[in-house]
């Protein structure tokens, strides 16, 4: 499998350091609220990733952390009324649901920042004990990024641009875990106590306080995945600060390459635009089921760009992967009649499928760089030639690698026409574009061919007339 590696640039291709099983680290969610499908986007990549070498062979080894200490999930718990443990609790049993209806496999590893807290003040005397790191004596210790030669290597920063030897403690009297470039400095390593922490403290040699945000990957990968491992993901706001800071706390304090390989996904737009609160434009999986959209299809729209590319996301594009799902249903019930596939394979089933039959072009699009968007293509483009047992299997295989799960049909969904869901799409496109005359004589055709268009807020429904 070839992928693009956002340190060199370049798109490589991947080998485990071992010769047998691909060691991978993503990083998992802050657990302060619901994660959004902008998150999702870069979840479902990685499980995808993770699919495909699966799918090609390969065993994997996939860690993915949670963070349930950090300035955000401090301060909402406070104001919850809760402690931290029962607050992030409740939010991580809430991205384990939605992660399951995503369809993602989960990670072979899961460890939580709060649970390594002496793992991570172990790292950060090491770094204080190889010059890298400093105590100012306000409780708290910083990295000093001047000690770190290759900082920015990954964003691509220029050392001229950065604040060095300057503390986050100086600006306006905080410690914050995130920051923008045009703010950076030596960053917190370990954060003193303040009165706002409430009881989320732990003991240390520099006093009570609490892990900065940066350290906890640096410190569980090297618990469970050593000082060289094989793939570090997440999605490209992480490049800066998080992973350049991983870096040169990891590469400071133990030496190894670190991660051999990068892989960052773009950003989610939410109809052209940055998702936005006061918008209205970021959508949990929650928010959309009570839309009438499936957590099935909110994956297939998030695998339907490119990972490199950013995607829009809107609710009349999840309308169209409702009708995708559902032709692929039809497209495999008769391709399983044709060739007496019988019970449709499990995923484990298919791990190391040999051959993909018509279907090998489209999982060749996610060996090449992960090209999700050209997969799928592939696949419709391949049923028109499907009649063997082997395309069957190879069809199921690429749907495995892709992590599709296609609706079962019912008796109803079968007897729709394909010329009468055509006119339904057009008659919704001309509805949504408020053509309201296009969109009556589209209603009116649809009823002179038996159905009408059942309309709700953000879809439709054909019902066939009595």
């Amino acid at each position: 499998m070839r992928l693009f590696d956002s340190m060199t640039r370049e798109v490589r291709e991947l080998q485990p350091v071992d010769g047998k099983t691909f060691r991978f680290y993503c990083c998992g969610p802050t657990v302060y609220g619901p994660a959004h499908i902008g998150n999702f986007r870069t979840f479902v990549m990685n499980d995808v990733l993770r699919r495909v070498l699966e799918v090609s062979g390969v065993e994997t080894y996939h860690v993915r952390n949670i963070t349930d200490v950090d300035d955000k999930t401090i301060r909402d718990s406070e104001a919850a009324g809760e402690t931290l443990a029962d607050f992030t609790g409740r939010w991580l049993a809430q991205f384990h649901t939605d992660c399951e209806k995503l369809n993602c496999l989960p990670p072979h590893l899961e460890p939580s920042a709060v649970a390594h807290i002496p793992q991570q003040i172990a790292m950060i005397e090491e770094l204080i004990a190889k010059g890298h790191a400093y105590a100012p004596g306000d409780g708290s210790v910083y990295f000093r990024i001047a000690s770190f030669s290759d900082y920015g290597k990954l964003s691509r920063l220029d050392t001229r641009d950065l604040e060095l030897g300057k503390t986050q403690s100086t600006r306006a009297g905080e410690q914050a875990d995130e920051y923008e470039k045009d703010s950076i400095s030596d960053f917190v390593l370990w954060k003193g106590q303040r009165g706002c922490d409430g009881e989320n403290f732990w003991e240390s040699p520099w006093g009570p306080g609490r892990p900065g945000w940066h350290l906890e990957c640096s410190a569980m990968i090297r618990e469970y995945l050593g000082d060289t491992f094989d793939l570090h993901g997440g999605g490209e706001d992480l490049a800066f600060p998080h992973h350049e800071n991983e870096i040169a706390q990891s590469q400071c304090a133990c030496g190894g390459e670190f991660a051999r390989h990068w892989f960052h996904g773009a950003h989610l737009l939410v109809n052209g635009k940055k998702m936005s609160k006061s918008a209205g434009t970021i959508f949990t999986i929650a928010d959309l089921e009570e839309k009438g959209f499936s957590a099935a299809e909110v994956r297939y729209e998030l695998l339907s760009a490119y990972y490199r590319k950013q995607a829009n996301f809107t609710l009349e594009s999840l309308h169209a992967k409702k009708e995708a799902l559902l032709k692929l249903s039809k497209a495999e019930a008769e391709l399983r009649e044709r060739v007496g596939g019988g019970e449709v394979p499990s995923y484990q089933d298919l791990l190391g499928l040999s051959s993909f039959g018509v279907f090998a072009e489209a999982f060749g699009k996610l060996t090449d760089d992960l090209n999700t968007a050209a997969a799928i293509g592939c696949v419709f483009t391949g049923l028109k030639g499907a009649q063997t047992h082997e395309d069957w299997l190879g069809f199921h295989g690429v749907l495995a690698a892709l992590g599709l799960v296609l609706p079962v049909l019912s008796d109803s969904s079968e007897e729709i026409p394909a010329e009468v869901q055509v006119l339904a799409e057009e008659r919704w496109a001309a509805r949504s574009a408020k053509d309201w005359a296009k969109s009556d004589e589209l209603r009116d055709t649809l009823k002179e061919m038996g159905w009408v268009a059942n309309d709700g807020r953000e879809g439709y429904e054909l019902e066939k007339l009595s």
